[in-house]
């Protein structure tokens, strides 16, 4: 596997330059491998600085690793977002569609997040939680949700979405993820109009 580097930069940068560009060499390499497989070593070599100056950033691993699912996260968001004069059932659409697109491209550190060990760190699991219900929201604005019961179910429906989509990254050589998106979409639908009241 070639080596993530980073632009070359002068010598000196400003300390939130030095930081965002870690952050992007550190979200680039976590996109493609796990947590375990990306040392700090790796990442220092790769962003031509010393072990020493990122320990001085990011003070252990861990908040490296943070740093970055916090960015995989803005990105996520950024992406699933639509235009606000879109009808709600095009916004579930495009939103589901971008999210997909999403999960393809980052499948192992999606899977990696999901199922291994640092994904049930405190921190993480608060990134990723408030990710969950800003996505939630922003997938159904617009659609007629009333009641405690439905949003309970949307809820759930979230937890369905990242099941089926990590079920999806393994079988997607035979199974479209337009399907994918309309089977998320029907149920999605079917809770809205069987719970709102």
């Amino acid at each position: 596997m070639s080596p993530v580097e980073l632009p070359a930069v002068r010598a000196r940068l400003d300390v939130d330059e030095r930081r965002r560009q870690l952050v992007e060499l550190g979200t680039r390499l976590f996109s493609s491998r796990t947590y375990d497989d990306v040392s700090i070593d790796e990442v220092a070599r790769n962003a031509g600085i010393s072990k020493g100056l990122l320990y001085h950033y990011f003070p252990t691993k861990r908040d490296f690793y943070v740093a970055t699912v916090r960015e995989a996260a803005r990105q996520l968001m950024d992406r699933t977002k639509a235009p606000e004069q879109m009808d709600s059932l095009e916004r579930l659409r495009t939103g589901l569609d971008a999210f997909l697109s999403y999960v393809a491209e980052h499948s192992v550190a999606y899977q990696g997040l999901l199922q291994s060990g640092i994904g049930v760190d405190a921190e993480v699991a608060g990134i990723i939680d408030e990710v969950r219900q800003r996505f939630c929201a922003r997938l159904i604005e617009g659609l007629e949700v009333h009641g405690d019961l439905a949003k309970l179910a949307l809820r759930g429906w979230v937890g369905f979405v990242e099941a089926a989509s990590l079920g999806w990254v393994a079988s997607r050589d035979r199974v479209p993820s337009e399907a994918v998106r309309d089977m998320l979409m029907q149920v999605a639908l079917k809770i809205v109009k069987s719970y709102s009241t």
